[in-house]
């Protein structure tokens, strides 16, 4: 399957409070952290949107923001659902995601993911499973949001009774789920592009 025939939509609506908030435009390397997700995910994919709360700021990257499909407050799981519906209006099977804090994502993501015929494929590496970096089955909509309105909040929880499918990535020096969550991930993530 030509990977570019992936929709996706980078995850961006957490308050980033850990590293000082306004996680998508936390500087890296001279770029807004989301830039550089962008430039991963962008090749991979042949339309790409945000998911975030509206901000005058993210017009400069020129691409669709979509809101949470839920009120705020529920965690990822509600832009997983964002994301497929905007997928869906797409007209495609599948979306996949990726959160705003991953600058290093694997080249070949998207096609990896998209070689498993499950309705949640998510991706792994020897430290666990990458709950949020995913390939999921717009059919999902009304399961995944019969599943928040319940009261479920963890991405983990929901793909595990999903029987959720997964692709070991192999380590990399940066890590290629390198989440830049804290001041020191961000220090780390400088020193891996400084050394490129």
């Amino acid at each position: 399957m030509d990977q570019r025939a992936a929709v996706g939509v980078i995850l961006a609506g957490g308050s980033g409070r850990r590293i000082g908030g306004d996680k998508p435009f936390v500087p890296l390397a001279g770029r807004p952290l989301l830039a550089h997700v962008i430039a991963r995910l962008a090749p991979q994919c042949r339309r790409l949107a945000i998911n975030a709360a509206q901000d005058p700021r993210l017009a400069a990257f020129g691409l669709p923001v979509i809101p949470d499909g839920t009120e705020g407050g529920q965690g990822p799981l509600s832009g997983i659902l964002a994301a497929m519906d905007w997928a869906a209006a797409q007209g495609a099977a599948r979306v996949l995601t990726a959160p705003v804090d991953t600058p290093f994502l694997p080249e070949d993501l998207a096609a990896r993911l998209a070689g498993v015929d499950a309705p949640i494929v998510l991706a792994r590496t020897a430290d666990g499973l990458q709950g949020t970096c995913g390939l999921w089955s717009v059919d999902l909509r009304d399961t995944l949001a019969a599943a928040l309105a319940s009261g479920t909040r963890k991405v983990t929880g929901f793909t595990e009774a999903q029987g959720a499918e997964s692709v070991l990535f192999p380590e990399g020096d940066p890590p290629p789920f390198l989440n830049v969550n804290r001041p020191e991930d961000l220090a780390r993530a400088e020193t891996a592009l400084a050394g490129t």
